[in-house]
């Protein structure tokens, strides 16, 4: 359940999509006492992440308030800055308090080194601060790898062609338990990325686990042995028609991209996607919040 702004323009298409309006506020109930929830929305889609986040925090049990964070040393080129100025504030305004939780999103700047990101600087900040003023962190995708290179050194690996489908993993059931409870052993998590990290270097950091990987799409899911920062390297909280959006834009590119694997039905874009990841995605958002960060 989210306490954010009603002005939020995905908040009538959440509502439209089934979701329940008595789960959506944009006042704290009375006696409730919301988890306090930062969104570092780094993607240039700005409001289809915004809608892709509160679709999976709304089904949470928890009550949670929402703020969305956006980098003041760079602008935006596909979001309007008077969206920004309405439903986004910055590092400056929210770095004196303390936070339950903080997702950071991924971002199209795998082709860059990270210290040549312009944002690099501020979000090493962010970071920072989020060790002593977080409780805990999500990382996805690009924002995985570039908090396991800021945090540890690990570096992305650049590989062709792109990793783009829905990908089978299976999980380190003594691993983390608490994150992966609900979960079936077998699970499917979407991707799109042309860079990854490593096993043998993770492995090589003794304070980090891999509860979930794939033996095709590498690893997924990096967490913290004392649970401080969750890593992910996928897209669990993509809809049901964010691969398609990009495999078709890509097209109208002229770039070379295979069809996403395993996503539409009989592997023909002409017919539906087939979506298999929602039970995993929303367990995830849940167990995070139940066991990570309201402990």
């Amino acid at each position: 359940m989210v306490i954010v702004s009603k002005a939020l323009p995905c908040i009538q298409q959440l509502i439209a999509e089934g979701i329940s309006p008595n789960d959506i506020t944009d006042s704290t109930p009375q006696g409730v006492n919301p988890l306090q929830i930062i969104v570092v929305n780094l993607m240039p889609m700005k409001e289809e992440t915004e809608k892709d986040i509160l679709r999976l925090l709304a089904t949470c049990a928890q009550w949670v308030k929402v703020t969305f964070l956006t980098m003041a040393t760079h602008t935006s080129k596909h979001c309007t800055q008077a969206h920004l100025d309405a439903h986004y504030l910055q590092f400056n305004q929210i770095a004196s308090h303390t936070w339950d939780g903080m997702i950071v999103t991924g971002a199209p700047v795998e082709h860059l080194p990270f210290e040549e990101v312009t944002y690099w600087n501020e979000l090493c900040d962010i970071m920072d601060w989020a060790r002593l003023h977080v409780r805990s962190t999500m990382y996805i995708c690009w924002g995985a790898q570039a908090g396991l290179y800021h945090r540890y050194g690990i570096r992305k690996h650049a590989f062709q062609p792109k990793k783009f489908g829905i990908f089978q993993h299976h999980l380190n059931p003594n691993s983390h338990p608490h994150i992966l409870n609900g979960w079936d052993d077998l699970c499917y998590i979407p991707h799109s990325r042309y860079t990854e990290v490593l096993q043998s270097e993770i492995e090589a950091v003794a304070t980090l686990d891999i509860p979930v990987i794939s033996d095709e799409a590498g690893v997924y899911m990096v967490v913290e042995k004392n649970g401080k920062d969750i890593f992910l390297t996928g897209h669990a909280e993509y809809n049901k028609y964010t691969l398609h959006n990009e495999y078709q834009r890509d097209l109208a590119k002229g770039l070379h991209i295979d069809i996403p694997k395993n996503y539409y039905k009989q592997d023909n874009p002409d017919k539906e996607p087939v979506m298999r990841w929602k039970s995993c995605a929303n367990l995830l958002f849940h167990n995070w919040l139940k066991h990570y960060v309201s402990q």
